[in-house]
């Protein structure tokens, strides 16, 4: 029998008084919902104890159950297998950017190659995504795009160099832009090499393309014209430039002789490469931005503009050219110093001793003559520096070299004791003497002539608005540019240029040859112009680089054969 004592106990424990309901809804407001004042407690059911009891046993059990599968039971064998299972963090190669030409032509390229060719090539271990070789179109580009270094490891198998890096060119101008980013992934492998898993941690970021100004069909044709006169009438090499007269934009840039840019990205190839080092003939040199020539009378038109702008002489005062001027020899007082011209001309003009190339008329005009006054040294460098002779184009190649201009502190430091005669300045007034200069640096100065004044910055990258702003004015008055631009184009017409009087297109041209060595029995054949000459569009240079004195042949026959196969192949540029 249940004690009444007790079931009162049970209901007076339960049972809430009517005052203390008053009570707590007349404090309502200041209870504190949050921490549920004010709210009866119910305790938590039974049930739901027993169902979390429950399920805490059986995952004890689950887990229990799987510990005794992995230590106990198959504890040896994954024990055997951790000692010999490696983890290692593994480059994920990206892929390196395309470069292409202005018609959306692959210069540069990744060719995929299976994977027996990749340890072959690059020394990939098992894992390693690197799938792919840089590829290059040849012949004649190889000194604009350059070539690159693969991910290399020392002795041990470490990589000390992970990326793809640029050596020359354009791979090595642009490097940051098309090189890329490296993803990273962690494998794991047994004794055998055997993989069991992987994990990529970071994904591989491409990189970007490039889009040149180049026309690989022209490129390519240029520079195989400019071989063969090289191979055919022994020049020891040659190189082209056309550029844009508007944007500084680079239609064709080749260098002969050129190296094997894949060859040099394997380094494979031990005894081609040695090859390369030890030619006479320089493959690794790039002509166009890194060789000093000899400019010779291809200078002439800029100092014809400076003797106009300084009064020196008028474009209708003619000058009597009897074949050589003779002075006072400053060793010998009894005797006379000749100054030849390369031929008894006449009497000329500006615009025909530019179409003859008359040296006479530059020598009076340059360092002045009985009553012809001349520019002097400083005016010459000073019309030189103008039209940006003596320093860089600021083309976006490495290792471009700064022109020379000779002057009397030149002479001081290079010829000690020996002070500055009219002789020096009458030979630099002809391009001769110490006067050095780039093929890239003359393309620059011609065009200026083509565009009234305009010294451009030279680039590769197709619509590149920031070199393309980078411009010079030179402020010179446009009717001198036109009679330069005239004689010029009396050069084609009547002068020393009439190969390229082709009925296509007019062109303006300004010819050159430059004597070697003390002897004097090597040339540098140089032309330099601007087509169409109604309206210039874009400037050329061809440099022949020592060549026989006895050539037929020279720098004006390449040209006229890119002409021609030009007027078939690529008309566009002629209209």
């Amino acid at each position: 029998m249940v004690s009444r004592k007790f079931i009162r106990k049970k209901v007076r424990d339960t049972f809430v008084e009517p005052d203390e309901i008053f009570l707590d809804s007349k404090n309502l407001q200041n209870f504190n919902r949050q921490q549920f004042e004010g709210r009866i407690e119910k305790p938590i059911p039974k049930k739901t104890i027993n169902f979390i009891g429950i399920a805490f046993i059986l995952m004890i059990l689950v887990f229990g159950v799987r510990l005794t599968y992995l230590q106990i039971k198959n504890g040896e064998i994954y024990r055997k297998r951790s000692e010999n299972n490696i983890l290692e963090k593994i480059n994920i190669f990206t892929e390196r950017g395309i470069i292409y030409d202005r018609n959306g032509k692959e210069l540069a390229w990744n060719k995929k190659e299976d994977s027996g060719t990749e340890v072959l090539v690059v020394n990939s271990s098992p894992g390693e995504d690197l799938s792919y070789i840089r590829t290059y179109m040849k012949p004649g580009f190889s000194h604009v795009l350059g070539y690159v270094s693969y991910p290399t490891k020392d002795s041990k198998g470490n990589y000390w160099q992970t990326d793809f890096v640029g050596k020359d060119g354009l791979e090595k101008e642009y490097n940051n832009q098309i090189k890329g980013e490296n993803g990273s992934k962690i494998i794991e492998t047994n004794a055998k090499g055997v993989i069991y898993s992987e994990n990529v941690i970071n994904s591989p970021k491409r990189g970007s393309d490039l889009k040149t100004s180049i026309d690989s069909r022209i490129q390519s044709e240029l520079f195989t014209l400019i071989k063969n006169l090289s191979k055919s009438n022994n020049f020891f090499g040659g190189a082209g430039v056309i550029m844009d007269t508007q944007s500084g934009e680079i239609i064709t840039s080749t260098s002969f002789p050129e190296y094997d840019s894949e060859i040099l990205s394997l380094g494979k190839d031990a005894k081609k490469i040695d090859t390369y080092l030890n030619d006479k003939k320089k493959p690794f040199l790039d002509r166009t931005v890194s060789g000093l020539y000899t400019p010779g009378s291809i200078v002439k038109p800029f100092f014809a503009l400076g003797a106009l702008a300084e009064g020196v002489i008028d474009q209708y005062k003619k000058i009597l050219s009897t074949g050589s001027i003779s002075i006072p020899n400053p060793y010998f007082p009894d005797k006379k110093t000749v100054f030849k011209d390369w031929r008894v001309n006449g009497w000329t003009n500006m615009g025909e001793a530019l179409a003859v190339s008359s040296d006479v008329y530059f020598y009076e005009i340059g360092g002045g003559f009985e009553d012809q006054k001349g520019l002097g040294i400083a005016n010459i460098e000073k019309y030189a520096r103008l039209f940006g002779f003596g320093d860089k184009t600021g083309v976006d190649l490495p290792d471009e070299t700064e022109g020379i201009i000779p002057s009397p502190e030149w002479k001081l430091k290079n010829f000690r004791g020996d002070p500055w005669r009219i002789g020096d300045t009458y030979h630099t007034a002809i391009g001769q003497y110490g006067f050095q200069v780039t093929p890239m640096e003359m393309t620059r100065a011609v065009s200026a002539i083509a565009n009234d004044g305009k010294l451009l910055t030279p680039h590769f990258i197709l619509s590149d608005k920031i070199k393309e702003e980078q411009i010079q004015t030179i402020a010179l008055p446009k009717e001198y540019f036109d009679v330069v631009r005239g004689g010029m184009r009396q050069a084609v017409t009547s002068g020393t240029a009439t190969t390229l009087n082709v009925p296509y297109v007019h062109v303006a041209v300004k010819t050159g040859t430059a004597q070697l060595g003390g002897v004097k029995n090597k040339v540098n054949s140089w032309v330099m112009g601007f087509l169409p000459f109604e309206n210039p569009k874009y400037a050329f240079v061809i440099m022949m680089e020592a060549g026989p004195t006895t050539n037929s042949a020279n720098a004006s026959t390449v040209m006229r054969e890119l002409l021609d196969w030009m007027s078939t192949n690529t008309p566009e540029y002629f209209e």
